[in-house]
């Protein structure tokens, strides 16, 4: 799955200095590689304040190793924050709360530091904003909206990416604020194998035309990969078929039949067992799959960052750029040969031999995107070695799961002449969608900014804060033009949660945060873009494009 291959993990038994991280990690290790432990390692990231969210998503950084994390938080911990906050005791309270949580996070794992800043955030804010540009992304927990805005516009501007993050009674919030994400390991879940049997390159037919199924004895009939077994039988169909592919349900079943009446018969006129026949007729499917470039990867070779590369260019756009221009010369219409098969039943010289064409192939088609790379990075006036070995590698062989990912600031989502009004109006054709705890959300934040307080913070509020919250809510859909209905029961419930952050909602939100913070660190799997929101009374979530 992307994750180190035999050698690597060979090297990772070996005892030595290494090997008491290896195996702390590996379970992680086999998600993201040594590469990706690497990124995370060396990242530094901001919390701003030691809520119950924030601790929860930085216990879940610590854990599998983040370099460093810095707390930014001027509060004194109080009986409330022991209440609700597991790396907060009844000993600290009146103590800062950044120090307090920082001591025992720091615990949960001596390789990573930990530091502190004892600062109210809009206070840093205003008078050292360059403060947040020493991060390679900010986690910002429970925040007015108004500081939101203020730092969000900031790290836009210095493209930093920012995740916000909140718990509201039963409501977990997530935000995703980034100008643009490249990721080249996206971790597909139905990864399609790579064979090229419709499209075999010379020495993928050379090799099948090496074998002759006819005239074998048992033994090796038996043990011949199924490739190869498929590739033969295709080469049959196509010649009794005018080389037409088999491509409805009846023609691959007429092609499985095809290849079941290749399976050898014992002396009794019934058919051998052999498993490697059963696995290329199971395995019809994939082998017939059209070698084409992906709609997404066409995207992309198509974007303005890949078409007008500059010296500022990321070595992302400059591979990309260079994996298209092999497409159009040496690749003849297809993306490098990605140098990897599927286990199968056959011997092991057999599958070895078959394994050796492919990655012999993938190899000599990344010489040739490493030319053109070489040609691009020498046009732009950059050095050869500023793209390494190891990323051009790595984009060749994922050049079919690129992934780009753009998501909107936060100013445009608040400003009314760029709020995107239709993905609100299209999901609330079900009254109990989770868009509608965004909608109650932004209500909050305008009771917080006309009271200075959220609504039913004291029990003996919550009745009258129902009738102002209403208002809030009818004044902010009037005002960006929301001809929409929301349920009384809502604006009674978020009343009712007073701004609580139950530890269950923080610690959900805290999992999931982190998750998108490393997948940010690390350049692999896919962020969401760009709004989470999980629903603690129906247990569900979804995510919008706002």
């Amino acid at each position: 799955m992307g994750g180190p291959s035999g050698e690597e993990r060979a090297a990772m038994a070996q005892p030595g200095k290494g090997s008491m991280k290896e195996q702390r990690y590996d379970r992680q290790l086999r998600l993201w590689g040594d590469h990706g432990q690497e990124a995370l390692e060396s990242a530094h990231v901001c919390v701003i304040n030691a809520t119950a969210t924030g601790t929860e998503i930085l216990k879940n950084l610590v854990l599998p190793g983040i370099g460093s994390f810095t707390i930014v938080d001027g509060n004194r911990v109080s009986g409330e924050d022991v209440g609700n906050n597991f790396f907060l005791q009844k000993k600290h309270i009146g103590k800062n709360r950044a120090q307090s949580a920082t001591e025992l996070l720091q615990e949960l794992n001596n390789d990573v530091s930990g530091n502190y800043v004892e600062e109210n955030p809009e206070v840093l804010l205003d008078n050292n904003p360059s403060f947040f540009n020493r991060f390679n992304l900010v986690v910002a927990t429970q925040l007015s909206e108004s500081m939101l805005l203020r730092l969000a516009e900031l790290l836009w501007n210095s493209n930093i990416p920012l995740l916000v993050c909140r718990t509201y009674g039963l409501v977990g919030y997530m935000r995703v604020i980034i100008k643009e994400h490249t990721v080249v390991e996206s971790h597909p879940d139905n990864k399609l194998e790579d064979l090229r049997l419709d499209k075999q390159f010379p020495e993928l037919r050379e090799h099948i035309q090496s074998y002759d199924l006819d005239h074998m004895d048992r033994k090796d009939h038996s043990h011949t990969p199924w490739i190869v077994i498929v590739a033969k039988y295709l080469t049959k169909w196509l010649n009794e078929k005018n080389e037409q592919f088999p491509k409805s349900y009846k023609e691959k079943e007429a092609f499985r039949q095809l290849i079941r009446q290749g399976i050898l018969k014992n002396e009794n006129g019934a058919p051998e067992d052999e498993e490697n026949f059963e696995e290329a007729i199971k395995n019809v499917n994939t082998a017939l799959n059209t070698t084409e470039i992906p709609k997404g990867i066409e995207e992309i070779f198509n974007d303005d960052c890949c078409i007008k590369l500059t010296e500022q260019s990321p070595s992302f756009w400059i591979l990309a750029r260079a994996v298209k221009e092999f497409v159009a010369n040496e690749g003849q219409g297809s993306l490098p040969v990605r140098g990897s098969i599927p286990d199968m039943i056959a011997d092991s010289s057999k599958f070895i031999e078959l394994q050796n064409v492919y990655r012999e192939k993938a190899k000599k088609d990344i010489a040739a995107v490493g030319n053109h790379a070489a040609k691009l990075l020498q046009s732009l006036g950059k050095a050869p070695e500023s793209i390494s070995e190891r990323e051009l590698k790595l984009l060749c062989s994922n050049a079919a799961f690129l992934r780009v990912v753009r998501c909107r600031s936060l100013a445009e989502e608040y400003s009314l002449n760029t709020f995107n009004k239709d993905e609100i109006i299209s999901h609330m054709d079900n009254p109990d969608s989770e868009i509608v705890l965004y909608l109650m959300l932004r209500a909050v934040d305008r009771f917080y900014k006309q009271y200075g307080r959220y609504p039913g913070v004291c029990n003996y509020q919550v009745e009258d804060d129902i009738g102002k919250l209403k208002s809030c809510l009818a004044g902010f859909l009037q005002e960006h033009g929301l001809s929409v209905v929301v349920k009384d029961d809502y604006v009674q419930e978020f009343c009712r949660y007073g701004a609580a952050e139950p530890h269950p909602i923080a610690a959900l939100v805290g999992g999931a945060a982190a998750q998108e913070v490393i997948k940010v660190i690390t350049g692999q799997f896919v962020i969401f873009n760009n709004t989470y929101i999980y629903s603690g009374m129906s247990q569900t979530s979804a995510t919008f494009q706002l």
